[in-house]
């Protein structure tokens, strides 16, 4: 087993210690605190232990993400990541840890599904994990959750597919959208590709009901969901069959668009059944003004972190175009849209 790279900023409380210690077991692993020290963090497995005690601010951490975004897009290149990260109280965790995500991702990281144990203040958040683990306190599950993260990124194996199967979901218009128009640029690149573009239309999908577990796991034994629809009859089948899904995310207020949001929510169902620890999600995000990085983030949180979809390196292609076909007019688009698929098919064999 190759050596872990343990990234320290600061110094680490007594619990995300113990979280460290168990996680690590049998593990060798280097430590590191200061990442001035070297030229890059490429072709490595990278745990990052980020404490954030009482305010949620880490300053050596966040200057650990200059030195990461001010070095270029391929500092991390080749190299996977995940995140242990514990907070005296019950703010804070994911908002920190989906910055870390994005920061490192644009610098030629990788994330698995599911790449984030976070300890938050007196640990609710394990709360409906220890429903299904009664005997064990949330303590010990905390523990044996840090203990899986990092056991799925020293695991952790890109796929490559003879053809690649893709799965576009968006809610765009086809005439007037710039977040289309750029999914077309790309498109065009994306030769020895399986595509399969789903149209999420307004009133097509109603939001997740929040059924309780046991009626989402009843429905979910039959790729099911409580309101069916175009859910279970094309986006489940689809997802299912798909390698790597891809959606577009126009800005809208600086979040995903609403029908979008109800597909992610809607996800959950299939979820209780289906694990997507092999798929991976990509993304084209354009903003009128400026916060594709918002979106991006909620994305990482959703899909990434929640969902267990792996995260590939530069994941998403972000845009600022405001009136209608204002994207054709950007410096260089088509060469980034190019490029952009280029970095799809690189799970192409």
């Amino acid at each position: 087993m190759e050596k872990l790279l343990l990234l320290i900023p600061g110094e680490p409380s007594e619990r995300l210690k113990k979280m460290i210690e168990r996680s690590t077991q049998g593990i060798q692993y280097e430590v590191l605190k200061n990442i001035d020290e070297v030229d890059n963090l490429q072709n490595k497995k990278i745990l990052f232990a980020v404490e954030l005690g009482d305010t949620g601010i880490n300053a050596r951490l966040y200057g650990m993400l200059e030195k990461i975004s001010i070095s270029g897009k391929s500092f991390m290149k080749n190299s996977v990541g995940s995140i242990l990260i514990n907070s005296n109280n019950e703010l804070h965790t994911r908002d920190v840890a989906r910055k870390i995500i994005l920061y490192c991702n644009m610098a030629g990281c990788t994330f698995p599904g599911r790449p984030l144990c976070e300890a938050a203040g007196q640990l609710k958040n394990f709360n409906t994990q220890q429903k299904l683990s009664p005997d064990l306190s949330l303590d010990e599950i905390c523990l044996k959750d840090s203990e899986n993260v990092v056991k799925k990124l020293t695991d952790f194996k890109d796929e490559k597919f003879t053809k690649p199967k893709i799965l576009v979901l968006h809610a765009s218009n086809y005439k007037t959208s710039n977040t289309f128009s750029l999914w077309q640029m790309v498109k065009s690149s994306l030769d020895g590709c399986s595509i399969n573009e789903i149209h999420i239309e307004n009133g097509s999908v109603k939001d997740c009901k929040a059924c309780s577990y046991k009626a989402c796991k009843h429905y979910s034994q039959n790729h099911n969901c409580f309101y069916g629809g175009i859910m279970v009859e094309e986006v489940y089948p689809a997802i299912i069959d798909c390698d790597i899904v891809i959606m577009l995310c126009p800005n809208y207020n600086d979040s995903i668009s609403a029908n979008l949001t109800a597909t992610i929510n809607r996800l959950t169902a299939l979820f209780r059944k289906v694990k997507f620890y092999d798929k991976y999600i990509y993304t084209i995000i354009v903003s009128g003004f400026s916060g594709s990085d918002i979106l991006a983030q909620q994305l990482i949180s959703a899909i990434n972190i929640n969902k267990t979809f792996i995260l590939p390196p530069y994941f998403a292609l972000m845009e600022t175009a405001n009136d209608i076909g204002d994207i054709e007019k950007t410096e260089n688009i088509k060469e980034k849209a190019r490029e952009f698929a280029e970095n799809i098919k690189r799970h192409q064999i």
